[in-house]
Formats: structure tokens, sequence, C-alpha cells
């Protein structure tokens, strides 16, 4: 089994027979744990989950139109099949000023990409997406809000801060497209991909999912080897990769396992 595979899934049983029961702001209520972490060596394996399905390509293209086209237009992410915040779409065709607008608004990547070609040790590498003057313009607050990064030798860390975590959804899609994310940025600033560490501060199963999660978890000791992340070698400059330019290698899985999502 790969690591992220196994630390994913003693996450999920964990949650299943300790967690908090109760109700929430959608209506379906929740098993919860608090302050989640898994932690992953990008150099040593990438993590996306064998024992089910990930959109791997549908991760890659929402993760660019956060951080490269640094867009608020849901619009722009249906022109390529992507509907995942269709269900949050205002009448303007935007999720209001979240996510890629705050990304752009205070140049953020920029910066960061700047800082670590000219002061990889500072400490105050951070790209946040929280922005309390913006929160209620916003039609989803984000969930992964806050990026962390630091270098050690030719290392590029990053810690993810995810305040709220679907685990059988959001999670699995977040885990592989923030990887990404590490392995763009440390290509064009001249670093390798370093530490991977995933913080899920409410981690959650709903009631609706119990069922499809315990059909993962009966997977867990059919054992598949992580794929390899291939990235364009060619692409030095981050406003170029395209989701042409990133593919996973020999992802083998055991299937997809449908489950709800609560809006």
């Amino acid at each position: 089994m790969s690591y992220a595979d196994k630390q994913y899934l003693d996450i999920v049983q964990n949650i299943l027979e300790k967690g908090y029961y109760d109700n929430n702001r959608t209506g379906v209520s929740t098993f919860k744990l608090p302050h989640q972490i898994m932690q992953h060596d990008l150099s040593k394996e990438f993590p996306i989950l064998t024992t089910k399905f990930v959109a791997f390509k549908t991760a890659v293209k929402e993760l660019l139109w956060i951080y490269k086209d640094q867009s608020n237009d849901v619009t722009r992410l249906q022109e390529q099949n992507v509907h995942i915040w269709d269900e949050w779409m205002r009448p303007d065709g935007t999720i209001g000023k979240a996510y890629g607008y705050q990304v752009n608004k205070f140049k953020q990547i920029d910066k960061l990409i700047n800082t670590l070609k000219t002061n990889p040790q500072d400490r105050r590498m951070i790209i946040s997406l929280w922005n309390i003057e913006d929160l209620p313009d916003m039609a989803l607050q984000p969930c992964c809000y806050e990026t962390l990064w630091d270098v050690n030798g030719d290392r590029l860390n990053c810690m993810l801060i995810q305040r709220s975590g679907d685990m059988p959804l959001g999670v699995p899609f977040n885990m592989s497209q923030y990887a990404v994310l590490v392995h763009l940025i440390a290509q064009v600033t001249g670093f390798k991909p370093g530490l991977f560490t995933h913080v899920v501060n409410n981690a959650h199963i709903y009631e609706n999912q119990i069922e499809g999660m315990r059909l993962q978890l009966g997977r867990r000791e059919q054992d598949i080897i992580a794929p390899k992340l291939w990235i364009n070698p060619e692409i030095t400059n981050f406003y170029d990769f395209t989701p042409d330019d990133i593919k996973l290698i020999d992802y083998k899985h055991l299937g997809k396992i449908k489950m709800e999502v609560s809006v």
C-alpha cells in the first residue's frame, strides 16, 4: 500500500471509531476529529490514493485555476469540463472574492517565488486566502486557506492548513493537488520537492458517506504502488504550466466509490 493510503485510512478509521457526532451548517450530520495530520516526503512518493480513484486531472485544473489563473470565474472551469464549483456559482459567474481572487489581489504567488529565489531562509513565506475583510463576499469561504513554505538545503517544504476537510471527497483531492503545487513551485525556483505536511483542523465524514468509507477501508490490504508524477521539465515560468504539463505515470487504483457531497 502507498504511504498516503495508510495515513489517510488510519484517520478515516479513527473518525468512524472515535469521532464526535453532531450537526453542522449543511444539515447532514458528521463524525469528526480535530487536528488530523498527514506528512508526505515528496522525494519518495507522490500522495494520491490508490484504494479508490481520485480525479487527478480535475484536481490539477482547479489548482491552476486558483494559483496560476488566479481566477474566481467558474465559467473558466466549466470550459474545461470541470463542474465542482457549479453549486456555489453566483449569477455573475463567480464565487465572489474567494480563492484565486485573493491570490491575485496581493500577488501572492509572485511574492512567494521572488522570496524563494532571493531569500529562501525567510520565515514569512505564507500564502493566505483567509482575508477577513472579504469573507462576507465569498460564496464559500476557503477550506484550504493557508500554505506555509520553508527551505532545507535544496528541498522545498510546504505545510497546508485546512480548516475543514470532507475526508471522503475533499481531502483526497486536496492532498494530491497541493502536492502538485509544491512540485511546480520547486521546479520554477530551482529546488527539489521536500516535505508536504497536511493539517486538517476539522476532519469529518458525513453520515451518508459511511458506507462508501467502509468499502474503502475494506480495500486497505490490496497493495498498489503509488504512481510517479511527471512535470514538463522545460517549464521554468510558473504561469506557463498547463494541465497537459502535469501527468501521473502508472496510476493504478481500485476503482471509483460514489459518495455524496453536502452543500
